[in-house]
């Protein structure tokens, strides 16, 4: 008698997102960014904060950037800080992470010393899809038209940290709106 096989398959287990901002992000574009991501499906995020000389110079963009992020995800996210090499960074975290994407947020792109040196670009060579969130710009991968479309109307279009306003105010509008 000829037997069958059963094969069982494990669901996947959620998509594990590295959100790379430093003074973006707690900005109501990227919160949106990862309100739609989240909604499309389970997912992790870790938010990286290079650029910064000493690792306590990150916290509190860190811990205002992880309590605004978790809100928009629906979980906690998590938080590292990176040197003084966006880059080096963000390939380190690759190397010793599991990701599965990258979500790069940066000021608008007269602003951004990012941009200038094509962090996103060289991110890109590191073999993960990556979404660039830049003020006044459409997301390049990852998330779809429309859902930036969707998002669009209730963003905040600025690129300041909520740290240049000094109140975080700011951070909150998204969540009140």
């Amino acid at each position: 008698m000829g037997g069958s096989t059963v094969s069982v398959m494990t669901p996947p287990g959620p998509t594990r997102i590295l959100i790379v901002a430093n003074r973006t992000a707690a900005t109501g574009r990227l919160c949106g960014a990862v309100e739609v991501r989240a909604e499309a499906g389970p997912c992790r995020f870790t938010l990286l904060v290079p650029d910064v000389k000493k690792a306590r110079d990150a916290d509190w963009t860190l811990a205002a950037g992880r309590r605004v992020l978790g809100r928009a995800a629906g979980a906690p996210v998590a938080g590292l800080a990176g040197g003084p090499d966006p880059f080096d960074a963000v390939q380190q975290a690759v190397a010793t992470g599991d990701y599965d994407e990258i979500i790069v947020s940066t000021l608008a792109p007269g602003a951004s010393k990012w941009l200038r040196r094509d962090l996103v670009g060289r991110i890109r060579g590191l073999g993960l899809p990556v979404t660039a969130i830049t003020p006044g710009d459409r997301a390049r991968r990852s998330l779809n038209d429309a859902a930036m479309d969707a998002m669009g109307a209730g963003m905040v279009n600025d690129a300041l940290h909520v740290a240049d306003r000094g109140s975080g105010r700011d951070a909150d509008r998204y969540h009140a709106g």
